[in-house]
């Protein structure tokens, strides 16, 4: 652990070196595509040995191999000029034709919007020598790195807008044990950022799998979409570290800009786990490929559409929304009322401050539908810090145990402090208003919004009041003659 973990601490050093490289995003994303080329020339070492006359679609001179694995390779200018002028160009106009073009235009892809922000060709020399120490056909390396990984994804979080794209690991694994996929089910994150939910999923469906058939159905059946060049750079080698070996599913696009009624997918997805990106609006044009009554730009609502057109009869999803979306009026009432009439919502699992922290300290709920019946009750549990804890920060965040209580009381579910049901009659009553209070919680972070905002027009006219009379006792003490008039 402590040789690969010292290895990625001195490439860090190295790199703020460079006066190219400015602030984490930047970092990690050269970080990245340097890992990438490394991951898959380990990996083609291996399809070497275990298939016929494996041809690389990467050309002889451009592999890893061949320019980054000697020690006292090419360096200084000639190797900034190398990566500029030849590498970049090359794998960002790859051939995606014939034997292994799924996996030059996953290369490709990744090439697509990558950059190399390293100026210094003698500090690129010093980091390629450093990732050259990790072997990722060794299992120990590969495992480590895995580790590591997961904090470089975690590092997003203070790199800005990127960390949007990071779910904790906690809240991914426990919403993928929940959901249960099944191998040759069809797995889908619509938003998958850096591939927190993909890479749990396949860890899951690992144990599944007892031959070679088994892992090919797997491969073939993970899938992703992300938008933004970073992410969808990290989760591609996201899908490497996890064994995808041509991870051509995962997409570089956004799923919105497709006609939903057009939509190539639609209802034939087994399994959908996404944390869609809320809070954030989409650029104009693309609520057009929704019909009109749910049209918004609001990014979470036209996900949480799309999820429940997704799905085929019986199909399952775990997704992670807001506290707005919830209690929301308008378009979410109508989406609200879609969800439950095409959906059984069996599950909303509310999550207190802090879980998202520092990116953000919205409040957010886990919803666990399936597709095919209605409604009828809504089971809901409110989640607990651990004991000592008032929330969660970078130190201390959100960990995978404390949902144990969560996955006992879901097998047999009854009511006591933590869990209550309501019935669909009372959610319709109430407007499709989903955000209902725990009636055992006296803790009024989780009340009902209307009731919040009739006690502050309560207390907005109490003060309207008081403020009257404090008026009207000042005009009476300023008209009434003093003393000294008097006399």
């Amino acid at each position: 652990m402590s040789d690969v973990s010292a290895t990625i601490k001195s490439i860090q050093d190295i790199m703020r070196k460079d006066v190219g490289v400015d602030g984490d995003a930047q970092r990690i994303g050269q970080l990245v595509w340097m890992f990438f080329l490394k991951i898959l020339d380990d990996q083609e070492e291996q399809l070497e040995l275990t298939e016929d006359n494996y041809i690389s679609p990467i050309p002889e001179n451009l592999r890893w191999r061949n320019w980054a694995a000697d020690a006292e390779g090419i360096t200084g200018e000639e190797l900034s000029e190398f990566i500029n002028n030849k590498l970049f160009p090359a794998l960002k106009e790859l051939n995606a034709e014939g034997r292994n073009g799924g996996r030059a235009l996953v290369v490709r892809n990744v090439f697509e919007d990558a950059y190399n922000y390293m100026k210094s060709g003698q500090l690129i020399r010093q980091v390629v020598n450093k990732i050259n120490e990790i072997n990722f056909n060794r299992s120990a390396d590969k495992h480590t790195f895995g580790d590591i990984y997961e904090q470089i994804l975690k590092d997003l979080q203070s790199a800005g807008n990127a960390g949007e794209f990071y779910t904790p690991r906690a809240v991914t694994q426990f919403m993928v044990d929940m959901i249960n996929p099944q191998l040759g089910e069809i797995v889908i994150d619509p938003a998958c950022g850096t591939g927190g939910f993909l890479s749990c999923a396949i860890e899951h469906l690992r144990h599944q799998t007892n031959t070679p058939e088994d892992w090919k159905i797997l491969q073939q059946t993970i899938n992703g979409v992300e938008k933004k060049s970073l992410p969808h750079l990290l989760c591609t080698t996201n899908m490497l570290l996890h064994g995808i070996e041509v991870p051509s599913n995962i997409k570089h696009d956004n799923m919105l800009s497709t006609p939903i009624k057009d939509h190539p997918w639609r209802k034939k997805l087994d399994v959908i786990l996404t944390n869609p990106p809320f809070g954030g609006t989409e650029e104009d044009g693309i609520e057009n490929n929704f019909p009109a009554t749910y049209r918004t730009k609001e990014t979470a609502d036209l996900f949480l559409y799309l999820i429940v057109e997704m799905l085929k009869d019986k199909g399952r999803a775990a997704v992670v929304l807001p506290d707005g979306t919830l209690f929301g009026e308008g378009i979410k009432t109508r989406l609200k009322e879609k969800l439950l009439e095409e959906c059984n919502l069996h599950t909303i699992v509310r999550l207190p401050n802090g879980v998202f922290n520092p990116y953000t300290g919205i409040k957010t709920n886990l919803l666990f539908f399936e597709k095919g019946k209605p409604t009828e009750e809504i089971w809901y549990y409110e989640h607990q810090y651990p004991e000592g804890y008032k929330s969660y920060s970078k130190t201390k965040p959100i960990k995978i145990e404390e949902f144990d209580v969560e996955k006992e009381w879901w097998v047999n579910r009854v009511e006591n402090d933590f869990a209550w049901k309501v019935d669909i009659q009372t959610i319709k009553d109430n407007n499709y208003n989903l955000d209902i209070n725990n009636p055992k919680n006296t803790d009024p972070s989780h009340r009902d919004p209307l009731e919040l905002f009739a006690e502050y027009q309560e207390a907005t006219n109490q003060m309207r009041k008081t403020q009257e009379q404090l008026k009207l006792l000042l005009t009476q003490a300023l008209s009434e003659p003093q003393e000294s008039e008097v006399a």
